[in-house]
Formats: structure tokens, sequence, C-alpha cells
């Protein structure tokens, strides 16, 4: 009940809530909390989204590179992948004497590297390369298969990291597991 001096506001001014059962008197006392919590939850979803359909559009053009890129590895034409790499571009090999591999460093060294390995393993392949963008970074997955000039052959899970200058690869980083060759059978 209500004393003289009080007045009813909202719901409770045309709803008795004494005769509901409890479950309802604390829905009708947390609906400000539940507001909020729909509202919070539903608007960044919708500027989740709106940046996401942005994102992709925007990420076509990398992810055409990318695609192309593992196209031109898998022909063994190092003129075509270097032609998606800047002037200064670097690549990071997944072996080598240095904590992050051997580096090569613009063009002509990074195209000399591609060569030497397409010398070793004159079948060397990409299989289903899978692509993913984040603004000027890029992540690309696949399966190196290849066979070295002695017989054996290697068949390992790995992937690059990319970061992108200027609508090309300015940085190829490469990271691939580290399992013995298969022998000659």
């Amino acid at each position: 009940m209500i004393d003289a001096g009080q007045t009813k506001s909202g719901l409770s001014q045309f709803v008795n809530l004494e005769n509901y059962p409890t479950f309802y008197k604390q829905f009708y006392k947390m609906k400000k909390l539940m507001l909020y919590f729909l509202i919070s939850s539903i608007i960044p979803g919708k500027l989740m989204t709106q940046t996401t359909i942005k994102s992709t559009k925007e990420n076509r053009s990398a992810i055409a590179i990318l695609d192309s890129f593992a196209n031109a590895f898998n022909a063994h034409d190092a003129d075509k992948i270097i032609s998606y790499m800047t002037d200064d571009c670097i690549f990071e090999a997944s072996a080598g004497p240095d904590v992050n591999g051997e580096k090569f460093v613009g063009k002509d060294a990074v195209k000399k590297a591609f060569e030497d390995v397409f010398k070793n393993y004159p079948d060397a392949k990409w299989n289903n390369p899978h692509h993913f963008i984040s603004g000027d970074r890029a992540v690309s997955e696949w399966i190196f298969t290849g066979t070295k000039l002695d017989g054996s052959k290697t068949e390992v899970a790995g992937c690059d990291l990319f970061t992108f200058r200027g609508g090309k690869i300015y940085i190829k980083n490469s990271y691939r597991k580290n399992r013995p060759p298969i022998p000659k059978s």
C-alpha cells in the first residue's frame, strides 16, 4: 500500500505488483538494467557488422593478390611472385641460421630465394591456401608439398604472415611444421 504522501510512477501506478509472483516483481525492478544490457548487446553487434562488411570490401584486393601470389608460386614463376612485392620487400624463410630464419631483402634476393626453392623442390606446391586479412596484415595457411632431388618428400602444414604496403606485399614471414622428410619409397 501507498502512504498518503507517496505517489506512484511508471507501470506501478496501473498495476499492483503485490499480487504478482516474485519473478514478475524482480523483472519489473530490473527493467532498467535489462534495457541497458539489451542496448549494449545490440548496438556493438550492429557496429561490428558494419565494420566487417566494410573490411571485407577493402580486403578483396589483398585476397586477390594472395591468391595470385600462391598461383605464381605453384607455377614456379619467380618473376610473377616478386611482381606482387614492394621493391624493398623482405622474405623471412621458415629455416635458416637466424632466430627468424634466413632473411632475404629486396626483389633480387627474394627472387633468388624462390628460385632456389624451385631448384631444390622441382614439384613444390602450396596446396589449399586460405587467407585471412586484417588491415595491412594477412595470414595464409597452406600445406607445402615437394620432392627433393634425392627423392625424399616433404609434406607440412605452414603459414605466411604478410605485411602490405601500398597495395603490395612488403614482408612475407614464413612458418611451417618441422616434420622430417619422408624417405624415398
